[in-house]
């Protein structure tokens, strides 16, 4: 059973009182936003208030950049924009090459390849850049870099200028680079942007910056708010044949692309191509021109990532059966035969489903590549940073991260992480928190409202899509559906019985339909039951009829009728 936090505990609303104004206030102030002027931003985007000064890069060292790109450009130096393979790290690059490339640059993209390079530029990575391009001067890193103290002086000394964009928090001594174009308020492929407008001008690519702002899950508030709303429609309206072909491919409607779309559909795709193949023919499928090389790039990519399911779902059942002890507060999971690819993936999985940090590993004869997950409140990145002494790198978000240990040290590594986990995580209730935004009668649910609602939009990370509780439904009709036959479909009422005392309008009724996913059916629920819902409203088209339904996340019976019996 999930913990309901209800954010707004005082605001139980009452059909009598119901205004749905205050509700959307109510909403708003959840998230932080309380004065006119903030609602005002929330609610229409400007993007002239994305500017490097207000997301917090440095201006000098901005200039500095963009003068020696400049520089590089008018003399036809070899530039390298040195990328990610995730979908934050290639939309970035297409961003870079693209806009470097409309001014004549002399720019090559590159993509590190997981397995045999790592992450971020790295001293290998720099030599297969100079073995391809031997007269590389500039290298502009996209999402990465920030911690490449190492490679950063390899590159130094081979006579090339390392230009840094990146966003991930850095460790506490920065690269020794030409110049640092960084904030962590906001994603890889957002200050490759914000760079590309300072030398171009052009407002273009921010349909690419409307993926990466989603996939790397960074909080859909202020700055990537305006990125994302404005993105969404570019993206909506993209001519890009890659992408085009990508949608085709995943049979969704452009039109109707919104976050799920990309977090759960287009994404994943990208992303495939980085965790078990080349990541560049990502890249390929983004900046094609051609749609017969487009069709061709979107099938791979298809076929990539249905195996990239099926073998992150083999390694989860597999992690799984090696959790022997689930009160520990940390899950430490490492075996030779995981695929560094979807070791992220498996951690996640993992985190969602025990509510604990985890640590994933690709145990290798030498090296070995972590990666880790986290709950909230638990910044999984400084944590990692506590034993660097065993550690040859490690980079990431406090959210998520990935290190590099010697796999000699690798069993000294996990018994001092797990005993910090312990002291650190001591008392702490790791319970999943099911967040709700406040109390609201099931008799209020309608058209009208659903469509105040969505003006919140779009809804991610730091923007939910508002939930709420209803008490004392009663379910009039349930069954299984699904394949598994895991989903609960029901039909729920809101007639008020009198036996129950409700302190709501007595005999005001509504009939409205639900679906949960991943019923648990030791709640054996039963026709008739009145039970407590916490649910997010959806309008559900079909044959030109709108009807509303909820999506419930959890379900109980409700207290009164348990008062009752007893």
């Amino acid at each position: 059973m999930k913990k309901w936090q209800i954010l707004n505990n005082k605001s139980k609303i009452k059909s009598k009182k119901f205004n749905t104004d205050s509700l959307i206030n109510i909403l708003l102030a959840n998230r932080g936003i309380k004065t006119k002027k903030q609602r005002e931003d929330f609610l229409n985007p400007d993007m002239s208030l994305v500017t490097p000064k207000n997301v917090g890069i440095d201006i000098p060292s901005l200039k500095k950049s963009i003068k020696r790109i400049r520089k590089a450009i008018d003399k036809k130096e070899k530039i390298i924009v040195f990328g990610d393979y995730d979908v934050d790290g290639i939309t970035g690059t297409a961003i870079v090459w693209e806009t470097l490339n409309k001014l004549s640059a002399d720019i090559m993209p590159y993509i590190p390849i997981r397995v045999e390079e790592g992450y971020g530029l790295s001293k290998i990575g720099i030599n297969n850049v100079l073995e391809k391009f031997p007269d590389t001067k500039v290298i502009i890193t996209v999402d990465n870099g920030i911690v490449a103290n190492q490679a950063v002086e390899f590159a130094n000394e081979k006579g090339i200028d390392v230009i840094i964009t990146d966003h991930h928090q850095p460790a506490k001594s920065l690269p020794d680079a030409y110049a640092t174009v960084h904030t962590t308020l906001v994603c890889g492929a957002a200050v490759a942007y914000i760079l590309s407008q300072e030398i171009s001008n052009k407002n273009s690519n921010l349909e690419l910056v409307a993926l990466a702002t989603v996939a790397d899950l960074v909080p859909l508030k202020g700055y990537n708010r305006i990125l994302l709303s404005v993105g969404l429609e570019k993206l909506r309206n993209t001519t890009r044949p890659g992408l085009l072909e990508l949608f085709s491919e995943a049979s969704i409607k452009k039109d109707e692309i919104d976050v799920y779309e990309i977090g759960h559909v287009i994404a994943p795709r990208i992303n495939a191509t980085g965790r078990i193949g080349d990541a560049m023919d990502s890249l390929r499928l983004i900046c094609t021109k051609d749609s017969k090389k487009a069709k061709l790039l979107a099938e791979n990519l298809g076929l990539t990532n249905r195996e990239r399911q099926k073998i992150t779902l083999e390694t989860v059942v597999h992690a799984k059966s090696l959790i022997t002890d689930k009160s520990k507060k940390l899950l430490f999971i490492s075996h030779e035969d995981y695929q560094q690819g979807i070791i992220g993936l498996v951690a996640g999985r993992l985190t969602e489903e025990f509510y604990r940090p985890s640590i994933v590993l690709s145990i290798g004869k030498d090296y070995s590549k972590a990666s880790a997950r986290s709950i909230p409140g638990f910044n999984i990145i400084e944590f990692i940073r506590e034993s660097n002494d065993f550690l040859v790198d490690a980079g990431g978000h406090p959210m998520a991260a990935g290190f590099t240990i010697e796999t000699k040290n690798l069993l000294l590594l996990q018994k001092k992480l797990e005993q910090l986990a312990e002291e650190q995580l001591a008392g702490k209730n790791l319970t999943k928190t099911l967040r709700v935004d406040c109390y609201l009668d099931f008799e209020n649910l309608n058209h009208e409202l659903f469509a105040e609602i969505q003006k919140l939009k779009p809804f991610g990370m730091g923007n939910p899509e508002p939930t709420f509780i209803s008490e004392n439904i009663e379910i009039e009709d349930m069954r299984l559906v699904g394949m598994d036959q895991k989903h609960l479909k029901v039909q729920l009422s809101s007639q008020t019985r009198s036996d129950l005392h409700l302190a709501s309008d007595q005999g005001r009724t509504l009939k409205i339909g639900g679906i949960m996913f991943a019923y648990d059916p030791s709640l054996k629920l039963k026709i008739g039951d009145t039970v407590d819902i916490v649910y997010t409203i959806s309008n559900n088209t079909w044959n030109g009829n709108n009807r509303l339904e909820v999506k419930i996340k959890d379900i109980r019976k409700s207290k009164l009728v348990k008062a009752k019996q007893k």
